[in-house]
């Protein structure tokens, strides 16, 4: 067996109503509480964050991290000093906030640590207690190490990376989840799902990402569907909140693959939700994905597991990976996913898609490596 290391949360609390916990939670670390929350959050609404010290300071956010919105968080914390951060809202404010807790405590700009387009040095190796409260069931972001961001400028995202970055205390309750319209439900549940499946076929795969990510594929596709129809059905709300947890477990020890190689360049050169990136080129890249494998390396460990996958999506012991592909295809159709040109990517576009795609980090965990002309038809089948 190759050698491995596991990393998640300093601790996990999961379950309906455990959000309500966590002034109790955070007392642990003082009354200074900085709460990076969405735009139309209303803290009045939920216990969690009405229960919280009268010193506590919101910050509020929508969209995908910035640059310059990074930056305004951070400085607004070092005015603030406080002794733990709060991320309540979807990937993104979680993002931002583990951004915040890494950053607040020091000197220097956002771009001073920013990969590719910043000079990429090194965070610092402590943050400020960071708690991650997730309101949606896609990034697992309250698991992982590192927080995207968009700028705009270069119309590419680029991360903070470090294992600083990795939260304290991870609280997720399904029940905050109930909110989501339809649609954020699909593109999360499938971004969740992606994020299972790539990290189970990557190269970089190890025993117990595999049993994460797994368990993951097993809860999303048996609730995917139901959530997206029923979004007060508690029990399949829950199973998309833990499958969401354990792909941020899964990816933060493995490594993803072509889906977010693609999804990072178009993020920043259309501005749409990397959830709806993800699910609108799951399928095609899957697809293309096995028939190279299945040319070029049929000996290849990942088409074994792209079978045990399609037999997980599918529940048919004998499906093959075809039957997985036709599985996501069709539940991206249930789910009404959008295709590219409907999120705004030109056919013109598609060449220099595929060449930023192509040098995305996330590529190199792809289980096959990719010609130009694989990737270029994944856009072309996706839009």
């Amino acid at each position: 067996m190759t050698a491995f290391s596991f990393a998640t949360a300093g601790r996990i609390v999961f379950g309906p109503g455990t959000s309500e916990q966590v002034p109790t939670f955070t007392a642990r670390w003082g009354t200074r509480v900085f709460v990076v929350l969405g735009a139309r959050t209303d803290p009045a609404a939920w216990p969690g964050l009405a229960g919280l010290p009268a010193t506590t300071v919101l910050h509020r956010w929508t969209g995908e991290p910035t640059v310059d919105g990074v930056q305004e968080a951070v400085d607004h914390a070092r005015q603030v000093r406080p002794d733990v951060v709060i991320g309540w809202g979807g990937g993104s404010v979680i993002d931002l906030a583990k951004a915040v807790g890494v950053l607040a405590g020091g000197g220097g700009s956002v771009l001073d640590h920013l990969e590719v387009v910043g000079r990429g040095v090194p965070l610092p190796t402590t943050s400020l207690p960071v708690v991650a409260v997730p309101t949606t069931a896609g990034t697992g972001a309250e698991a992982t190490a590192n927080a995207p961001v968009l700028v705009p400028e270069h119309q590419v995202k680029a991360s903070l990376r470090s294992p600083a970055m990795l939260p304290a205390l991870a609280v997720v309750d399904p029940l905050l989840t109930l909110t989501c319209p339809p649609a954020v439900t699909a593109a999360t549940g499938l971004d969740a799902l992606t994020q299972c499946l790539e990290a189970f076929c990557s190269g970089a795969a190890n025993p117990m990402s595999d049993l994460f990510a797994r368990e993951g594929l097993i809860r999303a596709a048996r609730s995917l569907r139901r959530a997206f129809a029923d979004g007060d059905d508690v029990a399949a709300r829950t199973d998309l909140s833990l499958a969401a947890l354990l792909s941020g477990m899964a990816l933060a020890n493995a490594k993803l693959g072509a889906v977010h190689g693609l999804a990072a360049p178009l993020g920043g050169m259309l501005g749409a939700p990397h959830g709806e990136l993800c699910a609108a080129v799951l399928a095609a890249t899957c697809e293309v994905n096995v028939r190279a494998l299945t040319e070029r390396a049929p000996g290849s460990p990942a088409l074994g597991r792209y079978r045990e996958a399609a037999r997980i999506l599918t529940g048919n012991p004998s499906a093959q990976p075809d039957d997985g592909v036709r599985w996501v295809r069709e539940t991206a159709r249930a789910l009404r996913v959008r295709p590219l040109a409907a999120l705004g990517l030109a056919s013109a576009a598609h060449g220099a898609a595929t060449d930023a795609a192509l040098r995305a980090s996330s590529m190199a965990g792809n289980p096959v490596q990719l010609t130009r002309d694989e990737v270029l038809e994944i856009l072309e089948r996706s839009s």
